[in-house]
């Protein structure tokens, strides 16, 4: 019985399907590409990851192709893809969403499912791109790392106290130390400012005191370096 399911026809392969099969994950591979291309925004952006999306796509239903209802062809592919290692560290959850993305349609587009893999691809590529442009899941108001050196006395303190308060929303100083003077000192603050799109505002008030030495402002989106003035 079991060596008649195997020589059972499930999936017949002719040129045609090949050719359909490679055509239909070639297109959907492209789309989720641009897509990528589009809601990336990240530091390094990689031209190779955004190509592979596609061959990706079209290697998968091949793949599919192959295997049939084969399980002996299977437990072989299986082992031959063992073999591989992959040393390439993913940096970006985003990255394996759509690569797992890209063989999802390359297996509906190997097994002739081509409603689906087109359906799919157009739906889901939809929904990234309103999550991206709605930028959804991000928060309103972002904390912020204020290092700052300033000379140390009671005037000066007042004058930073009141520019901290003209512009931050909230804030809380988490460490305060020597500067390799006693009278300079290195303060850090977890601040979150009242209008964010004016920072470089807020670091021109503290600069513009005479009091205050140096000014760092740090900020966490994207894993996008804090800027510094």
């Amino acid at each position: 019985m079991f060596e008649e399911f195997q020589n059972f026809d499930l999936f017949p392969v002719t040129i045609y399907t090949v050719i359909g099969n490679l055509i239909v994950s070639f297109l959907c591979g492209m789309t989720i590409s641009i897509v990528y291309r589009f809601v990336y925004k990240g530091p390094s952006y990689s031209v190779t990851f955004v190509n592979s999306l596609v061959i990706l796509s079209m290697i998968t239903s091949v793949v599919i192709l192959v295997i049939g209802n084969n399980l002996a062809r299977a437990f072989g592919l299986v082992g031959a893809m063992s073999i591989i290692r992959f040393r390439t560290a993913v940096r970006d959850v985003q990255d394996i969403v759509f690569i797992f993305f890209a063989l999802s349609v390359g297996m509906a587009a190997g097994v002739g499912l081509y409603s689906v893999a087109i359906s799919a691809t157009l739906l889901i590529s939809l929904v990234i791109i309103l999550l991206s442009i709605s930028n959804f899941g991000q928060v309103k108001k972002r904390e912020f790392l204020l290092q700052m050196t300033y000379h140390n006395n009671t005037e000066n303190e007042l004058l930073i106290d009141a520019v901290l308060k003209k512009h931050c929303r909230k804030m809380k100083l988490v460490n305060l130390k020597n500067a390799g003077s006693d009278h300079v000192i290195e303060a850090h603050y977890h601040i979150s400012l009242k209008q964010e799109k004016k920072n470089s505002l807020f670091v021109a008030d503290l600069l513009a005191s005479s009091a205050v030495i140096d000014v760092n402002l740090y900020f966490d989106e994207d894993d996008v370096s804090p800027p510094t003035y």
